[in-house]
């Protein structure tokens, strides 16, 4: 009966990717795109090995592991970690859990090998091995962190097939030599004893009539010759066999890392897709910014999350403008206006929200929204500052300029990624966009324009 395998993962490409290594080995594999999914699954199922990804929406990596040994029925099944994280405390942390061992995100086919032979889900020829190196590398035999061995080239096969058959081959021909030597002695002991003895011959008063000579009977040497061509074929026929199942081996690894390479490039491809998608919009909007501005003297200045709007490095742009179109003699508007960025964050509507991590996948960001800002009412918006500004420049100025502030919200200069681009972009990513976005824009329109 074959072994199977559960993987529990909820990104697709990572499941396709497993899922031909563990086939590759002859084994049977399922898969599930949640922990919830999982759980359901071993309750009608009992697989040899479970892979778990480690951060899910939902359930995590973690509670999968704390559930499944928590649980009598699965307790015993040995479960495998992979993710981005690193360090020991996360190793630890998983061990402590119960998992058998820790596979970095990006699976390599030689740590699946190894996970695999350590678990005893495979033939024990090549067991030795990896617990040799583990033990030599100061782990034990689950140490799944390990370096892997560079993998042999053909050339490196084909001469360390030669060294193993080599004292083998010296073997046979020593043998077969000793054979053919007994064989010719034994052949030449059989010819001697068929002559007749000259002395053993009774004396005969007359001497007898000559018989007639019989042709000697020539010695059929065509099976001792035939025996001698299969001794000799039989190392041969082995090393063919060996050298063949061989090639067969490295073609079939050639073409496992073909389709890997491919399944990298075109995941490559659509990332640059978007990235020059991205890069021809905010050149498209920095075109049409550009017309505005030639028009209106406009300055624009970014509101990092958590911060009031017109408070800050936004009160002091705005201080040096209103110097700068003063001392031109500047008549006119000052159009100030907020606008509002989407951020991906983490955290919930009690605890409260944070900047997620930048190398977060900005799919399994919990809220893509600005719920500070949202929050804010129009006053909370101003700080005294800006607000005794504003009221020094009516006293100064009077009604030759004038100071007009607008909460304009979600007007974004740089586009977001749609929803068919999200799986390829990071939290950081998507936080660049939105800082963009989340600004304070200046303008200076003159009096009649």
């Amino acid at each position: 009966m074959s072994k199977r395998a559960l993987i529990v993962d909820d990104s697709r490409s990572a499941r396709v990717i497993l899922t031909r290594m563990l086939e590759g080995y002859g084994l049977g594999v399922d898969a599930s795109e949640s922990a919830e999914h999982a759980l359901e699954h071993l309750k009608q199922n009992r697989p040899d090995v479970i892979f778990m990804d480690h951060l899910m929406p939902g359930m995590d990596g973690f509670q999968a592991i704390a559930a499944i040994k928590g649980n009598p029925d699965t307790s015993m099944i040995p479960v495998v970690m992979y993710t981005s994280q690193e360090g020991e405390l996360y190793l630890s942390q998983a061990r402590a859990l119960g998992a058998v061992g820790v596979l970095p995100k990006t699976v390599k086919q030689s740590d699946v090998s190894r996970v695999l032979y350590q678990l005893r889900l495979l033939p024990d020829r090549r067991e030795a091995r990896p617990q040799l190196v583990a033990q030599a590398a100061g782990h034990d035999a689950m140490g799944v962190r390990l370096e892997p061995p560079p993998k042999p080239t053909v050339g490196e096969i084909e001469t360390a097939i030669r060294a193993a058959m080599g004292p083998v081959l010296k073997e046979h021909a020593a043998e077969l030599r000793r054979f053919i030597v007994a064989s010719l002695d034994a052949f030449a002991r059989r010819i001697g004893e068929g002559k007749p003895d000259a002395a053993a011959t009774p004396p005969s008063a007359e001497p007898a009539a000559p018989e007639p000579a019989l042709p000697p009977e020539a010695p059929n040497r065509w099976p001792l010759a035939a025996a001698i061509a299969a001794l000799a074929l039989l190392p041969t026929l082995i090393l063919g066999v060996l050298y063949t199942r061989t090639l067969q081996s490295t073609h079939e690894l050639m073409q496992s890392n073909a389709r890997l390479a491919s399944v990298v490039e075109e995941q490559q491809a659509q990332l640059a897709a978007i990235q020059q998608s991205m890069q021809s919009r905010t050149a498209a909007l920095a075109a049409t910014s550009a017309a505005d501005d030639a028009r209106f003297a406009k300055e624009s200045e970014p509101v990092p999350y958590g911060e009031a709007p017109l408070a800050g490095a936004r009160l002091e742009r705005l201080r040096a403008m209103v110097d700068d179109l003063k001392s031109s003699g500047f008549r006119g508007r000052i159009k100030v206006a907020t606008y509002v960025g989407e951020f991906c964050l983490t955290g919930n509507g009690i605890e409260g929200y944070s900047m997620a991590a930048d190398d977060l996948p900005a799919r399994r960001c919990d809220l893509r929204g600005n719920p500070f800002d949202d929050s804010l009412t129009t006053a909370q918006r101003q700080s005294l500052a800006f607000a005794n500004l504003v009221s020094s420049v009516r006293q100064d100025m009077g009604d030759t300029v004038t100071i007009d502030v607008t909460h304009a919200g979600r007007q974004p200069v740089a586009p977001y990624p749609n929803s068919e681009q999200l799986t390829a972009v990071t939290a950081g990513e998507w936080n660049k966009i939105a800082a963009q976005n989340n600004r304070v824009e200046f303008a200076a329109e003159p009096a009649g324009s």
